[in-house]
């Protein structure tokens, strides 16, 4: 029986990739036999994971790249095509959330960061990734969103609103790029301990009121969300499109 977890031969962009969900998700990819473009802000952090997964006997470069910024955007895919050819995965990961508070006192300038990295980034990216895979075969596309794009979080207006955004904007990509064999699916993690959700893993106070929420009664490692991209972008999931699978201890069950 064919391994339908294999990978072998793809080539996969996986931004944020320098360290939590996006780590685990990279070099759980590149153990399956992908080379894995590890990107984010700042080269440095993504050289060491690409180092690792090296060291690991996997195959991984490092391209800096910030989502909020277009000319990298548009960099980044020019420089794929003329090393690579082709790209055969796309992982949405990098995301912004400066602003911490009530949703009245969100300022302008958080409002823009949040909404040019979470919305008009993850756009551009699915734009530019599936054209370049429409050049080939086709390929696999996996934004990761929020469970706060379904149920917004306490404080995290702006931050929620552009989440939600995604999941629309994944079954939009979906729909339209699924005669191009141009897969688009959504992650939805739940709280995880990561330096992104610091502000609530960190606090004590908030961190209880938060697991009275969370059946599991725990905060997700940051690898316990790779196996579901692992799925999405795999031959497992040839038939499944512009679906949010939540990753979540049963958060969104109520």
């Amino acid at each position: 029986m064919s391994n339908l977890f294999d990978l072998s031969g793809k080539i996969a962009l996986v931004t944020g990739a320098s360290r939590g969900i996006g780590e685990g998700i990279a070099k759980l990819l590149a153990e399956h036999g992908a080379h894995v473009i590890i990107s984010s802000r700042k080269i440095e952090g993504c050289q060491q994971v690409a180092d690792e997964i090296k060291k690991a006997g996997g195959s991984a470069e490092a391209i800096a790249c910030h989502i909020g910024d277009m000319e990298q955007v548009e960099s980044i895919f020019k420089q794929i095509e003329e090393t690579h050819g082709k790209l055969d995965i796309l992982v949405n990961n990098a995301a912004a959330n400066p602003y911490f508070g009530h949703v009245l006192d969100t300022d302008l300038s958080a409002f823009q960061k949040t909404v040019d990295v979470n919305i008009r980034g993850y756009f551009f990216m699915s734009t530019y990734g599936a054209k370049l895979m429409k050049k080939g075969d086709g390929g696999a596309i996996v934004n990761v969103a929020s469970v706060n794009g379904v149920i917004p979080g306490p404080f995290q207006g702006i931050y929620s609103i552009t989440k939600a955004a995604v999941i629309s904007m994944t079954k939009t990509f979906a729909k339209e790029c699924a005669p191009l064999n141009i897969r688009v699916n959504a992650l939805l993690p739940g709280a995880t301990d990561t330096k992104f959700a610091s502000t609530i893993v960190n606090n004590p106070a908030i961190l209880k009121k938060a697991m009275e929420h969370v059946p599991m009664n725990r905060v997700a490692n940051p690898d316990e969300m790779a196996g579901s991209v692992l799925y999405l972008v795999s031959d497992a999931a040839s038939y499944t499109t512009g679906t949010c699978l939540n990753v979540d201890g049963g958060y969104l069950l109520g």
